[in-house]
């Protein structure tokens, strides 16, 4: 998963790629690691985020597409209730 965050990882693939039903794999994931697959993702991505902001110079724009949001603002409503601040915000505290 943390190669890919960059790209859409649907339930359905995931379950597909382990050969599995969908209900079967999020069953399971949930009892293995304590969160859903979406919920794993989102903080994967967010983890990420956190990592190119405190360590690179890349904007918001070009942080949120490196791992797999479509804007700024999608990042940012991700981003923002796991940290309690911003993208922008958080940089600044580096």
């Amino acid at each position: 998963m943390q190669a890919h965050l960059d790209t859409d990882l649907s339930l359905d693939d995931l379950a597909q790629q382990v050969g599995m039903s969908t209900y079967h794999f999020s069953r399971l994931f949930k009892q293995s690691t304590g969160e859903s697959p979406n919920q794993y993702v989102v903080r994967l991505r967010i983890e990420a985020a956190k990592r190119l902001l405190r360590e690179t110079d890349l904007g918001v724009l070009e942080v949120a597409s490196s791992v797999g949001y479509n804007s700024p603002s999608h990042l940012a409503t991700q981003f923002k209730p796991l940290t309690g601040v911003t993208p922008s915000a958080y940089r600044h505290t580096r």
